[in-house]
């Protein structure tokens, strides 16, 4: 047999992506550095396809039919290069080398240079959905070129989730446009789980909620605008109790949130672009700071307010109404540093297309996918998602209880710098003046870096250490 595809790198991804394209009908070879992980994935799970194990590189590379398809599951950085390194030479004009693993864009970029210069297909591709995805449909985003997409893409379509009856999976742009929004979902979904923790935090230590009683109400969530994968799985670690105590699973795990670097490349590439994605850089200090254990041991005892508690049936609501219209700051930040990157890179990545795609599979799926997907259909070019008119009207009403929990939170001392950072964009994009007039004035008299009139075309430069009077720059 010729395979239609192989994957190189069996960890549990890489596996489970293989067993999954096994499963819808693929044959697929199959390459580990260590052999015993071949031999296991085909010893217990080779009844579900067709698999052709190898025992080499080039004998998995000779197992494929032309134009080859390779798959690597590898962590990212030097082991990703050290494979390419090694199975460039083994292929010919025409082949196809997909990178699946959660690579830098950068890197990426660098690799679809260098083997194209080759003749070979570079494909990026980010793929959403962690284990239980990639075995039972993720969501993916392959960049490279389009004729590497009318080859591969009909095999990825065939394993992604599908969401009535679309598979989330599309051609998403050139050379690194894939692994770029698979950060930016990534960062998305970091500003997601901290907003996340923190309506929990509110309302337990605000509202007097226990865990199982919050569990309740992320589930109620779920049945309605907030529905989305992260809230279902919000219910089900809160309503979890610990065997050994008794005590609820989030009172015995240590509040030391660990990260594996996408979120933060998010934010140095929004620096880069000059994009405030400020609830993403807010979610990725948070874990920062909740890392710093002994830095945290050692202020606590920093005073604070006497605490107290809030009207907790109000306060869910406006809770509820608060995480809303914060996710959808999120999602506006993230959809803007898409936008920013196509004009830097010369990108031309859809927004209705990724809304579509994020519907299932990933972890940031959620219902009002449907809604950000309509506000870009067509190739609408809004300024903001802010501005589409369903979520200006829904912002709009969440807005008073928005206000109401930060600023009830900040009385209180539970800090909210999601919510809070969220509220601060929104209310800084709706102003027609902001203070920067008065920056840009200090910079002109410290470092006469000039400055622009509102009544006057031009570059202006005010002599401050003489008479102050204006002159052109």
């Amino acid at each position: 047999m010729n395979a239609d595809i192989g994957v190189t790198g069996l960890a549990v991804m890489g596996a489970n992506l293989a067993r999954n394209l096994a499963r819808h009908g693929h044959t697929v070879a199959l390459h580990n550095r260590s052999q015993g992980r071949t031999d296991a994935l085909v010893a217990e799970y080779g009844h579900e396809g067709n698999f052709i194990p190898s025992r080499s590189l080039p004998e998995f590379v000779a197992s494929l039919a032309r134009p080859r398809k390779v798959l690597i599951m590898v962590k990212a950085g030097a082991p990703t290069d050290a494979v390419i390194d090694e199975l460039v030479p083994l292929l010919e004009p025409g082949d196809v080398v997909v990178d699946g693993g959660n690579a830098h864009f950068a890197d990426t970029r660098r690799r679809e240079a260098a083997l194209r210069e080759r003749g070979l297909h570079f494909v990026g591709t980010g793929v959403s959905g962690g284990e239980e995805g990639a075995l039972n449909g993720p969501s993916i985003m392959p960049g490279g070129s389009p004729e590497a997409y009318a080859s591969l893409g009909p095999i990825l379509e065939s394993i992604a989730a599908t969401v009535d009856g679309t598979p989330c999976c599309a051609y998403i742009g050139t050379d690194g446009a894939g692994h770029f929004v698979k950060m930016v979902h990534n960062g998305i979904e970091y500003a997601d789980m901290q907003l996340i923790a923190e309506a929990y935090d509110v309302l337990r230590y605000a509202g007097g909620l226990e865990p199982a009683e919050l569990a309740g109400v992320f589930r109620e969530w779920n049945s309605g605008d907030l529905e989305s994968f992260l809230i279902e799985i919000t219910a089900q670690v809160l309503e979890h109790v610990d065997a050994k105590t008794g005590q609820p699973f989030v009172d015995v795990v240590r509040d030391q949130a660990e990260q594996k670097g996408t979120g933060r490349w998010t934010v140095q590439i929004a620096l880069d672009l000059g994009i405030p994605v400020t609830g993403i850089a807010e979610a990725v200090f948070a874990r920062s700071l909740s890392a710093n254990a002994a830095q945290r041991a050692a202020t606590a005892s920093l005073p604070g307010p006497s605490g107290g508690r809030a009207n907790s049936e109000s306060l869910v609501d406006d809770v509820r109404r608060a995480l809303y219209a914060s996710k959808v700051v999120a999602y506006a930040q993230g959809f803007d540093q898409i936008v920013a990157a196509n004009a830097e890179y010369g990108w031309q990545v859809d927004l209705a297309t990724l809304a579509t795609i994020w519907r299932g599979g990933c972890i940031i799926r959620a219902r009002f996918l449907n809604r950000i997907r309509e506000a870009y259909a067509g190739g609408k070019n809004l300024p903001s998602l802010l501005l589409d008119p369903y979520f200006t009207e829904r912002v709009a009403d969440a807005q008073d209880s928005w206000r109401r929990v930060v600023a009830t939170a900040t009385s209180l001392g539970i800090p909210v710098p999601g919510f809070s950072s969220a509220l601060a964009y929104y209310d800084a994009l709706r102003r027609d003046r902001l203070p920067a007039a008065l920056i840009q004035g200090l910079r002109d008299l410290f470092g006469a870096h000039t400055y622009q009139r509102v009544d006057t075309d031009g570059t202006f430069h005010t002599l401050w250490s003489g008479d102050r009077s204006e002159v052109a720059a």
